[in-house]
């Protein structure tokens, strides 16, 4: 069962992020403080490695990271360099086991491994090892990674070597970051799906899946992991080992119109700046009549900005965010979710009554929790609502690392937008098309990972298409 809180349940959920260290004093509060900058990829688990010099000591649990990384066991941890995690599960259940860092002990030392992604072969090679005589630990493709590495590590003791030989071997998407003894090295799949960034700290450099965690800790962000690069990072320099790259990348573009904070910036591109502009184009696809735009917080405030600018609309808050309500268990009891909606969020009404209100938000992926919000703003005096969207229509399934693996979920399967808005009861829903979506992001479409609205996949999916891919093969 997966903790996450109310208003958040109808939203994609994101598969992890990872950091990682070498300083010159002592890494543990400083690991600790940059996973609490990326909390928001995931609220599910938590947990850091270092090395003290000698070993590699670990702490980990369930929770958020304030809560796992406190007493005794954490207090204890001391280390000049180290990773760390924050999780949600896509691959492998909710449960203690599947926490990370994986620590192991290898031929060349001990071994820890961070991983943000999902492998999607990550079954078949399972499966090929289990038939070799293999026993696993977990139910994650995050133990496969690191157990190869240790298979690789005891051939040959160059990690540079054992890490582009797995990367040979895994499909989908990785960005990960390890410890080896005292070496720390962050790498990404070939594709680059998620992202990975380099930045310089105060004492030393540092890895992590945003620049924001640079911002936050005074440093300095240099650059991104370049998709299919190896480096490692210690007190006084970054090392870069290139391995062959693709002829396409697949940026995940839900990186820039969800996931990521507003204020990092992933391969050259800031994340508020994205979300504006898409408000901007939004707003001259799928225009409204309308008295007021209104963010859903707090995803949709950069994007209602944008629309607002452009269409001319005042802008306003007309929902009041509860920040401090406790966190709840998901439960089958839809009567449940709607209450935690309710809870989590309020309309202000006298930014709201009597008008015709634009509802901006970054997607629908089924549509309970924004007919909540509709119905909530109804409740609260509106004339009309009408809702729009910063993405393209959510029509297929990820399998990169997003918990979004079935279509009978989806809202928009098999739906106009007039009949998606009686189902979330607006008087009009306007997504923003594919191609405002590529230009909002200034990258080739050829660069950009856009299968769960086009239904095109970067990598070979049994019964998908292929991206490029004439026909689907049979």
């Amino acid at each position: 069962m997966v903790e996450v809180s109310p208003l958040e349940d109808d939203r994609p959920k994101h598969f992890c992020g990872v950091v990682g260290m070498a300083l010159e004093g002592d890494a543990v509060p400083h690991l600790k403080k940059a996973l609490r900058v990326i909390q928001h990829r995931g609220q599910e688990a938590a947990g850091i490695a270092v090395f003290d010099g000698r070993s590699i000591s670990y702490h980990r649990g369930m929770g958020l990271v304030h809560e796992v990384l406190a007493g005794r066991q954490y207090n204890a941890l001391v280390g000049n360099c180290g990773i760390g995690h924050v999780r949600y599960s896509t691959t492998g259940s909710s449960c203690a086991e599947n926490c990370q860092p994986i620590v192991v002990t290898t031929k060349e030392g001990e071994l820890a491994l961070a991983h943000n992604g999902d492998i999607v072969n990550a079954s078949a090679i399972r499966a090929r090892l289990q038939s070799e005589g293999w026993a696993f630990l977990s139910s994650t493709d995050s133990e496969i990674i690191v157990r190869m590495l240790a298979t690789e590590l005891s051939i040959s003791p160059d990690p540079i070597k054992a890490i582009r030989t797995v990367m040979k071997v895994l499909e989908g998407s990785y960005s990960i970051t390890l410890m080896l003894g005292g070496r720390v090295f962050g790498f990404r799949d070939p594709l680059g799906f998620r992202p990975l960034c380099i930045g310089k700290l105060p004492g030393g450099y540092a890895l992590s899946s945003e620049s924001a965690v640079f911002d936050v800790m005074h440093g300095e962000f240099l650059r991104d992991v370049l998709p299919g690069e190896i480096v490692e990072i210690n007190t006084n320099t970054v090392m870069s080992t290139r391995t062959p790259a693709a002829p396409h990348f697949a940026h995940c573009m839900f990186e820039w119109v969800y996931f990521a904070r507003p204020d990092s910036v992933m391969d050259g591109r800031e994340v508020y700046q994205v979300r504006t502009e898409i408000g901007h184009i939004l707003a001259k696809e799928q225009p409204a009549v309308a008295d007021v735009v209104v963010p859903v917080p707090d995803s949709g405030r950069a994007h209602a900005l944008g629309y607002a600018e452009a269409s001319g609309i005042p802008y306003a808050e007309g929902f009041m965010k509860n920040r401090y309500i406790e966190r709840t268990f998901i439960l089958p009891d839809q009567s449940q979710r709607d209450e935690g909606v309710l809870l989590k969020l309020s309309p202000i009404r006298s930014t709201i009554q009597g008008k015709r209100v634009v509802i901006v938000d970054d997607s629908i992926v089924r549509g309970t929790t924004m007919r909540k919000i509709v119905q909530m703003t109804r409740r609260a005096g509106a004339k009309e609502v009408h809702v729009r969207i910063g993405c393209p229509p959510v029509i297929a399934p990820c399998f990169y690392g997003i918990d979004m693996k079935t279509r009978e979920q989806f809202a928009a399967m098999n739906r106009t937008p007039a009949q998606i808005a009686e189902l979330i009861t607006a008087d009009s829903v306007g997504y923003l098309s594919q191609a405002g979506l590529v230009k909002a992001l200034n990258m080739p479409e050829s660069e950009l990972c856009l299968a769960c609205v086009n239904g095109e996949y970067p990598t070979r999916i049994p019964g998908e298409k292929m991206r490029f891919q004439r026909t689907l093969e049979v």
